[in-house]
This record gives structure tokens, C-alpha cells and sequence, in this order.
């Protein structure tokens, strides 16, 4: 019997902006570019690869631990959705 794979979470959206479809998220593990990531919230869940991503409105390939990063959603996410490496 194959083992479900645990997904480790790697961060938690801090907030969403609608208008550019951008969520805000705070990492709790480091996170690159190409990586794939699920958000998910209530019976929601969104699959992306990360194609790119900024702080402070600069492109970065990798972010750190700790950091706050925004990226490009395609689809609404909310304000507490966990975030996990795909």
C-alpha cells in the first residue's frame, strides 16, 4: 500500500489583492522559482507553479524563511490559506 505523501506547509497568505490577482504570502520554509505550490482554504484549493515572484515590488528567483513575498494567483485566495510544496 503506497504511503500518502505528507505535504509539508510552507507558508500562510497575509493578504490578497483582488484588482492584480497578487497574493501577499509569509514563508515558514524557503520557496524558488519553478517550485509548485498548493493554497488551500475551506473546501478551496489551488495548484500553481511559482513563475515568478517579488519583494518590495523586486523580482527574486529564491526567498528565505521568514520572508514575505508576493506572487501572481489564478484565482481568489484569502487571508489565513495555508500554503504547501506541491
Amino acid at each position: 500500500m503506497a504511503k500518502k505523501k505528507v505535504e509539508k506547509q510552507i507558508g500562510e497568505v497575509s493578504n490578497y489583492f483582488k484588482h492584480v490577482k497578487a497574493a501577499a504570502i509569509k514563508l515558514s520554509a524557503p520557496l524558488k522559482v519553478g517550485d509548485k505550490i498548493k493554497i488551500k482554504g475551506g473546501e478551496r484549493e489551488i495548484e500553481i507553479e511559482v513563475k515568478s515572484m517579488e519583494i518590495g515590488r523586486k523580482k527574486i528567483e529564491a526567498a528565505k524563511k521568514g520572508e514575505e513575498i508576493g506572487l501572481l494567483v489564478p484565482d481568489d485566495v484569502h487571508k489565513g490559506n495555508k500554503v504547501y510544496k506541491a
